[in-house]
């Protein structure tokens, strides 16, 4: 039996912790909102597509180690979005299917506030120092405020490509950024 603690992440304004039973409602709420999927697919997820997800996520630190975290925002504690890693087995080809893929989303009240940035970059902290390694993440052409944070996080282009019938933008990150 593998059992691996999941990290707690604490930055000035937020919570990067493990998802428990409590959290699924609210997980499942959050994949129905528009504005959450509107570059992941599009379409809101059931309630059955969120409870496999749910699983996956859990599997996903038993198996390798890392997975995704729920966002809580500190002083509300309300779960506000999630961000991490994960192996989507997308047979997007060789020089995506390098690495971990990354990911995050946030609910849309949250949206414009720096949460993305501050989340993002805690999670890659923990990755650099305990993972290691190139990573890849996959964005919407037109997710313009996805793409400057990926770009911060020191990800590049790789190739433009369809996924589930949706243009995407495979980009890599072979290794963080160097300070300025």
């Amino acid at each position: 039996m593998i059992s691996r603690a999941i990290p707690t992440i604490n930055t000035s304004r937020l919570t990067l912790r493990a998802l428990g039973p409590q959290d699924f409602s609210r997980f499942a709420e959050i994949w129905t909102m528009q504005d959450v999927v509107r570059y992941i697919g599009g379409a809101s997820r059931s309630k059955a597509a969120s409870w496999g997800a749910f699983l996956r996520n859990a599997g996903q630190w038993q198996i390798t180690g890392f997975g995704q975290w729920g966002i809580e925002e500190r002083g509300t504690k309300r779960l506000i979005g999630q961000v991490g890693f994960f192996h989507g087995c997308r047979e997007l080809g060789e020089d995506f299917d390098v690495g971990p893929e990354a990911g995050w989303i946030l609910t849309p009240d949250v949206h414009g506030q720096g949460y993305g940035m501050e989340a993002t970059s805690a999670a890659h902290e923990w990755f650099d120092r305990v993972i290691t390694g190139p990573l890849v993440c996959q964005l919407a052409p037109e997710n313009q405020a996805s793409a400057q944070l990926s770009a911060h996080l020191g990800y590049v282009p790789l190739r433009l490509t369809t996924f589930e019938g949706h243009p995407s933008q495979l980009m890599i990150r072979q290794k963080p950024p160097q300070p300025k």
